[in-house]
């Protein structure tokens, strides 16, 4: 009988983690995070609903690998290259110079933790918590899985503003999962150990340094293809490895998952493999646990204590001045729009609001109620804080005028494209050396073209040469272009593209996520077509019938049917291109932010769709 009751609760477990978002999309919630959903519908269909699921050992064991997978990938999330500032000179609507992200992300953190320990012993004083310190970390921390997929949204990731607003989440995430495993060391009912956290961090760096050894050799690339996937096993094995390694000094298991994600991220893993882990995580085990958080809640048992009903709307009053007030640090150069919605959306708390109260509520510091009151709270501010910030939020700040491209070398392959890019879409700027002999005619071009001494990157670097979104790079000397290529993807440009002749090269660049082209591979692949394809060679030549590719960052049009597309005209879609993904395109195909979108049509309509789905937010 346990055995078939927990095949059930386990079933009913996984069907409403699997219909959990395809309701969201079509009851168009779009507005609240998928795992705010699984929580309520375990709300549902748990102690404060039906009651028809049980705890057992299948959901029990399930539940703590997806707690512990999820705090591998809020580590893994960490980008470490944000820590390096702003590279790109930038200029404020209000014309003043944007701040250093990463010391303004500093102080405003600063200002959050000193408000959250005083706002804590507030919550002492009044009866209302025992522990000051356990508060303080739950008023102080900041959700990454509800911030990055806002910020992605917004399309404001990479400007200054998002970066300082992701760059406070991340120093949050840090600084209080640091803090609760030492909570956890403190208060854990044991001996003081503390000092044991250094075995783990230097079994960290240890295995880090043996990632980095081993992470481009050869044999590694053989073995992560086919059925073996050596790269997969090693991120499971690190985990496993660093959770053991936490409970065996004592410490908190989630601890060692974080480092593991943290060290992983680090190592700067290839898009298919952060792909893959992430659709392990989101797709099977972190559902299950988020499903089984509201299961385990009892919101009826709240509302029976006087204190805890008290504490519910003071915490959320607490969470919002915590982080609205330090942040007003930004009025120096932002408007005050902009400043209250950074500020409600770093209101928003989750996994590891979560993690503190399962802590603790084993270790008997909190009771159940207020164990599920803080994490009812958690789940409040993840749909509310991200409504205000986008209500709040100037559109203005996320949007794009034009693509800002660089061409560094004027000669007969680069010069005619330059010609050739519409305009009102690309900002183009061409580099030359000052001895090269240009015809006068091109001089009189409406492109931007600058003469430079030479092609020396300090030198193109003075003239804001790799302050764009893409530069192509083309001087006739393939050692120089892979040189500038290299150094472009070092001052974060988003787009490289390099002219390369030598496949040895080529491969280096094409390793590092640069384009290259040649005239020898461009010759070779047109002759081909026109054996091959001489149809597709008319459609690529011909102004009228030749393809185009759009990007979807308009987050409006996400997840919508192709044949609910609003728009009618002269164009059609011929390919989708989905991560590494190539989708023929039909009635029932759903449209994805980020989708790269291959059309035909005519040169006016296909410039008015790539402004509304590029451009307008």
């Amino acid at each position: 009988m346990m055995h078939g009751a927990s095949v059930t609760s386990l079933v009913i477990v996984i069907l409403a983690a699997f219909l959990t978002p395809i309701l969201l999309h079509r009851l168009k919630m779009n507005f609240m995070p998928v795992v705010v959903a699984e929580i309520i519908v375990g709300l549902i269909i748990g102690k404060s609903g039906f009651d028809v699921v049980h705890q057992d050992m299948w959901l029990e064991t399930l539940s703590l690998l997806g707690f512990i997978f999820l705090m591998f990938l809020s580590g893994l999330e960490i980008d470490f290259t944000a820590f390096a500032g702003g590279k790109k000179k930038e200029k404020l609507p209000s014309g003043k110079d944007v701040p250093n992200a990463f010391v303004v992300s500093l102080v405003v953190f600063s200002g959050i933790f000193a408000l959250s320990l005083l706002l804590s012993y507030g919550f002492v004083w009044i009866g209302l918590m025992d522990n000051a310190f356990l508060m303080t970390l739950i008023i102080s921390t900041i959700s990454l899985g509800v911030v990055v997929p806002t910020l992605k949204d917004a399309q404001i990731m990479k400007s200054n503003i998002g970066q300082i607003i992701l760059l406070v989440a991340v120093v949050a995430d840090l600084v209080t999962m640091i803090l609760l495993a030492v909570f956890a060391s403190i208060y854990g009912g044991g001996d003081n150990n503390t000092w044991l956290l250094l075995i783990l961090f230097g079994a960290g760096v240890a295995l880090y340094f043996l990632g980095k050894t081993f992470k481009n050799r050869s044999f590694i690339e053989t073995m992560s293809k086919g059925t073996i996937q050596i790269g997969t096993r090693a991120v499971f094995t690190l985990i496993i490895l660093l959770v053991a390694i936490s409970e065996t000094i004592g410490a908190e298991n989630i601890l060692g998952a974080f480092l593991a994600g943290v060290l992983v991220s680090l190592l700067s893993p290839n898009k298919e493999m952060v792909q893959k882990l992430d659709s392990f995580g989101y797709g099977f085990l972190i559902p299950i646990f988020f499903v089984m958080v509201g299961v385990e809640l009892d919101i009826w048992a709240l509302f029976k204590d006087p204190n805890i009903f008290l504490l519910i709307p003071l915490l959320f009053i607490a969470l919002l001045i915590s982080k609205i007030v330090p942040i007003l640090y930004l009025r120096r150069w932002y408007d005050l729009k902009t400043t209250l919605a950074s500020g409600f959306l770093l209101t928003s708390t989750l996994s590891l609001v979560i993690a503190a109260a399962t802590i603790g509520e084993r270790m008997e510091i909190i009771t159940s109620e207020m164990s599920g009151a803080l994490i009812l709270v958690a789940v409040i501010t993840s749909i509310v804080t991200p409504i205000f910030f986008k209500k709040l939020f100037p559109k203005s700040e996320s949007e794009q005028t034009k693509i800002k491209v660089s061409f560094i070398g004027a000669n007969q392959m680069s010069l005619p494209v330059t010609r050739e890019l519409n305009p009102e879409l690309y900002e183009t700027t061409v580099y030359h050396v000052h001895q090269d002999k240009i015809d006068k005619q091109i001089s009189q071009s409406l492109f931007d073209i600058r003469e430079v001494i030479d092609f020396n990157l300090d030198t193109l670097k003075e003239q804001n040469a790799f302050d764009v979104d893409l530069i192509v790079v083309a001087t006739g000397n393939e050692d120089r272009n892979a040189e500038i290529a290299l150094f472009a993807k070092e001052q974060e440009v988003e787009r490289v593209i390099a002219s390369v002749a030598s496949p040895d090269l080529g491969a280096k660049l094409k390793d590092k996520g640069i384009d290259i082209f040649s005239t020898l591979l461009s010759t070779k692949t047109m002759l081909r077509a026109l054996i091959e394809a001489p149809s597709v060679m008319r459609i690529l030549t011909n102004q009228e019938t030749t393809l185009y590719q759009i990007n979807l960052n308009n987050a409006k049009y996400d997840n919508i049917l192709l044949r609910n597309f609003p728009f009618t005209g002269d164009i059609i879609f011929v390919r989708i291109f989905r991560g590494k993904d190539s989708l023929v395109p039909h009635g029932d195909t759903d449209l994805k932010l980020g989708d790269r979108l291959i059309v035909t049509g005519s040169r006016e309509y296909v410039n008015e769709l790539r402004q509304e789905l590029e451009f307008n937010y």
